[in-house]
């Protein structure tokens, strides 16, 4: 037992994509998961939607783990083990919801006290959300969402009123998760829930492939010692220099006057910093 410093290294993100049917969370785990590895033959969809994940074949060679019910954790469970030994680095599971949806039913089945059946269920349900937490590789799971209520007074009677989307799934599995996104029916995203600082109180926006590389950049950056202001040198394009600035608020500020150096070198034409040069070290004779 020894005590280490804390920092972040060689992360593997664990989100979820909740939404509706229609909301385009498979297209948009897709999006996003090219732009963590920018290689589909890296990315495989854990698939129990009647391999829907098909119709974005068109998109790029990745491939399909198509399951069949029950969807009990097991299953789960074994497909996750699948694609960390082909060493897949991206894994979606579309959806993680059916998996819940399998442990209500079968506890509703079972007679006697309902709350000691609970005993029979939680532990496997478990062994899933630790699974996907301890997996080597990013995991981004969907989950339907369906219209959420709550009984409200009005006149004397109880109104139900609209909250917001839940997600079908065991209450509190966004709090396993680093990042989770809302999408609604115009497939617009927003960050319910973001440890990695990148989204929040950010306004909605769609998932691209950008997202990817944001999140990808946002895990990467621990591994390194190299100080922060290096890789803004190394920046060599303005896409680069504003995707690394995006995917670090941390250093936004702490680091700006190195932003808008780098800035500043990337919009200067070449011929004017090559006039500058001469101007300083004197004329420059051709060999």
């Amino acid at each position: 037992m020894q005590l280490q410093p804390a920092q972040r290294k060689n992360v593997k993100i664990k989100l979820g994509l909740q939404g509706s049917s229609g909301s385009g969370k498979t297209y948009s785990a897709l999006l996003m998961a090219f732009g963590l590895v920018n290689d589909w033959k890296q990315i495989a969809v854990i698939d129990t939607e009647n391999q829907s994940a098909s119709l974005y074949a068109h998109l790029g060679s990745f491939y399909i783990l198509p399951l069949k019910p029950p969807f009990s954790p097991e299953l789960y469970i074994q497909a996750i083990k699948v694609c960390t030994e082909a060493k897949i680095q991206v894994v979606i599971i579309d959806s993680l919801s059916l998996e819940w949806e399998y442990i209500l039913d079968a506890h509703s089945q079972l007679t006697g006290n309902s709350y000691t059946n609970w005993a029979k269920f939680t532990p496997r349900h478990q062994q899933l959300i630790q699974a996907i937490l301890q997996a080597d590789c990013h995991i981004i799971c969907t989950l339907r969402a369906k219209q959420d209520y709550v009984l409200n007074e009005k006149n004397g009677k109880q109104v139900p009123e609209k909250v917001g989307m839940k997600p079908i799934q065991r209450e509190g599995t966004d709090y396993e998760l680093t990042l989770v996104f809302e999408l609604d029916n115009k497939h617009h995203a927003i960050a319910t829930k973001d440890r990695t600082g990148l989204f929040a109180g950010q306004p909605e926006f769609t998932i691209t492939a950008q997202t990817g590389k944001l999140i990808y950049n946002w895990c990467q950056l621990g591994q390194s010692d190299k100080p922060f202001h290096e890789y803004i040198i190394e920046c060599q394009t303005m896409d680069e220099l504003r995707e690394l600035y995006l995917s670090h608020p941390e250093y936004q500020q702490s680091h700006l006057s190195y932003f808008n150096q780098r800035k500043t070198q990337l919009q200067t034409p070449v011929s004017t910093i090559l006039s500058q040069t001469l101007s300083t070290n004197g004329t420059a004779t051709r060999q």
